[in-house]
């Protein structure tokens, strides 16, 4: 296995977004943008805009517009030879245009979806996994059923089993856990074949139940307070998890119209954190973090110094809020300019 033939695989559901405009807007015009979606096909966008081998594999119906989905997929050079044609439907959600995914004002349509309906033993790990260097999932499809936690742990022992990086996101959307599980009755035992955990101090206590320090004001704004938090709490989480040798954590604050953000990266060298970014100058806030997820898997694959992979993924995240759609358009030069931009900006 080389650096150069990785193929990294993401898994998890395809999902339409409609972005109405409110106010009675969307009804008036009668139209409504729809953007093709989901945390795992966006991290796979990002790496194929990147130059970086990947897969996509999730369930669809058999119908035209899956095959309409699919052909788009596959001209960003995104292989989806395991995507599984079976069920009614695609899975969907509303979210007003310039909203976050964790605003209220999110609607879910998603029961009974092709992909909550896979079962656990459908899936052919080793056709799937085959050429692979790397697995990618997120923590919303552990949310959305138990069969769907089920499947996700078949995946991680299967990569983990061929000894394969596993790389979980932990997205946290506490309107999808409803099945009786909380995600802490989850997400530890899928966390335990995790070499890569990204998410942030607030999703590791919900999601892992790594507390925070005694003393850690979440509220305070004080980025070196955020820094010694992420530390800690990268330092519990290889203590928990022992297979995890890389955790990542993003911190993105409102500041009035626009947003701070930075990020930082724990690995056995130690802790490395980006530089602030600043804008009030945001577009669309949706997979923002699944372009830094991206961001994070590129530079590990390509084996960059730690320094450069936390940089660059906290950039490719930033400049993602400045676009359009799900999924980043950004070139490695447009990120590498980002980054050069702010730091004339000092």
């Amino acid at each position: 296995m080389t650096i150069d033939n990785s193929l990294i695989c993401c898994f998890g559901e395809i999902l339409l977004r409609f972005s109405p405009q409110l106010q009675g807007k969307f009804i008036e015009e009668a139209k409504m943008p729809v953007y093709i979606g989901g945390a795992e096909l966006n991290v796979a966008n990002a790496l194929s805009a990147w130059k970086i081998p990947a897969k996509y594999f999730s369930a669809m119906p058999d119908n035209y517009l899956s095959k309409e989905i699919l052909e788009s997929i596959q001209k960003n050079n995104i292989d989806t030879s395991s995507v599984v044609l079976t069920g009614d439907r695609i899975g969907s959600y509303y979210l007003p245009q310039g909203a976050d995914l964790k605003h209220s004002g999110v609607i879910y349509d998603r029961a009974w979806s092709s992909f909550a309906g896979l079962q656990p033993g459908q899936l052919n790990w080793d056709d799937i996994l085959e050429g692979a260097s790397w697995f990618h999932f997120s923590a919303i499809s552990p949310a959305l059923n138990e069969d769907a936690a089920a499947i996700c742990l078949e995946g991680v022992k299967a990569a983990a089993a061929k000894n394969i990086t596993v790389s979980v996101d932990l997205n946290y959307r506490a309107k999808l856990w409803q099945y009786g599980k909380q995600p802490v009755d989850v997400m530890p035992e899928l966390a335990k074949y995790c070499n890569v955990i990204m998410g942030n101090v607030w999703a590791a206590h919900m999601l892992l139940g790594i507390g925070h320090e005694k003393d850690f004001d979440p509220v305070s704004g004080n980025k070196d307070a955020y820094l010694r938090q992420a530390d800690a709490t990268s330092s519990k989480i290889r203590e928990v998890f022992p297979a995890c040798h890389t955790i990542a954590n993003t911190f993105r604050f409102d500041e009035g119209e626009g947003i701070k953000y930075f990020a930082a990266l724990n690995t056995k060298d130690g802790q490395f954190s980006s530089n602030t970014y600043r804008t009030q100058l945001i577009i669309d806030r949706v997979g923002s973090g699944d372009c830094f997820m991206g961001g994070l898997i590129y530079g590990l694959v390509k084996e960059n110094p730690p320094q450069d992979i936390i940089e660059f993924a906290a950039a490719a995240a930033f400049g993602k809020l400045q676009q359009l759609g799900d999924a980043t358009t950004n070139t490695i030069e447009d990120v590498q300019k980002i980054i050069s931009d702010n730091e004339q900006k000092g």
